[in-house]
């Protein structure tokens, strides 16, 4: 893995004073129900002192929502103490109406008549010439994140970061929970040769950060050019909280994570993306239920004998009302988690594979190798197809993981 750790003082000027001003963890309430608020909502408690002055342009989607469910841009729009002057869509679109691998293109929003622009697919100079176009001075990020590596809306963080740094705006982060808790990181590094949209940079496929946490990290680490970059950071939030615990309303960050449960088992069941085996869209239970045609009962035997901590997996029968075996029934598993505390997701897609591939005979990578991308080089699928087990194929990670947990450390916000 190549991470050259650069000390977070030498990153830059606005880096280090965002780390420095950082409240300290001691400083913070105790945790519990509805004690968690989130960078949002202490950016409008202090009367967005933040961005006084500047005309401020949001990136954001569904999730970027208040206790009380109100959108923030809605919030920020009839607050004459914010120019809040544009909002820009990630993948699936500002207000959630397209699907995956699908943006809302450039319109201006009905309920607020400000210019929405699309960021999706978009880095580089030609995002940083939508930044300008814009007209804003300082591009502010609150996206709820569901803490694995290949999904996008961390990529969008790092590109428009890296944009905003082109274009000499300021960035501000507004933090939110880490639904599946920030304990720890987990699963393969990313190998640069490896890069793409679902994964930038190499960091873990469980990163187990914030995005906060994030984008200090791929400030001081990752970007070529720093950004101005401040973070407001959440209190009363603790690294081995799930969501359940923060009193703050779930909303779906894209149309097939429907529930904090679908988020817990993410980072390993999207695994099956690079299989010819359906991942459960088209279900009411993406992620958790997994099939395709000519499987039975062996394969939830053989997964339930692998003894994986906190799951057990279910024989399961469903019909995908799209995507892979539309208006098919297909044979499979549900998984059940039940005791999340000791569940390791990553392990979990990796005994998913191994299991389905040793079960069935049908079982065959997507053609192009969108598995390689998903866990960040060949070594998992090639493990695989050799006849390794769970433990030899997690073995062949930990060294990278090792190093990447150590300088993960050094950006973690909370305790």
């Amino acid at each position: 893995m190549s991470l050259s750790r650069r000390s977070l003082l030498a990153a830059g000027g606005a880096l280090g004073a965002a780390a420095v001003s950082a409240p300290s963890a001691a400083a913070e309430p105790a945790a519990g129900p509805g004690r968690v608020r989130t960078g949002f909502e202490r950016l409008a408690a202090d009367g967005y002192a933040l961005l006084a002055g500047e005309r401020v342009g949001v990136v954001t989607n569904p999730t970027g929502v208040t206790r009380d469910a109100r959108h923030v841009v809605d919030v920020m729009h009839a607050d004459e103490r914010v120019d809040l002057a544009a909002v820009f869509g990630p993948e699936h679109g500002f207000r959630g109406t397209a699907q995956a691998g699908g943006s809302e293109g450039r319109y201006d929003d009905p309920a607020t008549g400000l210019p929405v622009y699309d960021t999706y697919l978009k880095s580089g100079q030609p995002l940083a010439d939508v930044f300008t176009a814009s007209g804003v001075d300082t591009v502010v990020f609150d996206i709820q994140d569901v803490g694995a590596r290949f999904y996008t809306y961390i990529w969008t963080l790092y590109d428009c970061m890296a944009a905003a740094a082109l274009a000499g705006k300021r960035f501000v982060v507004l933090d939110r929970p880490n639904p599946v808790t920030g304990r720890a990181a987990l699963g393969p590094v990313l190998d640069r040769a490896f890069a793409t949209f679902v994964g930038r940079e190499p960091i873990a496929q469980a990163h187990g950060m914030t995005v906060a946490e994030l984008a200090l990290l791929f400030n001081g680490e990752f970007l070529a050019r720093p950004v101005e970059l401040e973070t407001v950071r959440m209190t009363g939030w603790r690294r081995a909280e799930f969501f359940d615990a923060t009193g703050l309303p779930w909303v779906p960050p894209s149309p097939n994570m429907p529930t904090p449960e679908t988020a817990l088992v993410y980072a390993g069941t999207c695994l099956f993306e690079g299989t010819n085996l359906s991942e459960g869209r088209g279900t009411t239970r993406p992620f958790e239920l997994l099939g395709a045609e000519g499987i039975d009962r062996r394969w939830a035997e053989a997964a339930n004998a692998l003894g994986l901590p906190g799951v057990r997996f279910r024989e399961a029968y469903f019909a995908p009302t799209f995507s892979k075996f539309q208006g098919r029934t297909v044979g499979g598993v549900q998984l059940h988690v039940h005791d999340r505390e000791a569940f390791d997701p990553v392990r979990t897609g990796v005994g998913l594979l191994v299991t389905a591939r040793r079960s069935w005979p049908g079982f065959t990578w997507r053609a192009d190798r969108w598995i390689d991308k998903l866990t960040g080089s060949t070594r998992v699928r090639t493990l695989i197809d050799a006849g390794a087990g769970v433990d030899e194929v997690a073995g062949a990670w930990e060294a990278d993981l090792a190093a990447f947990r150590a300088v993960r450390r050094e950006y973690l916000l909370y305790r």
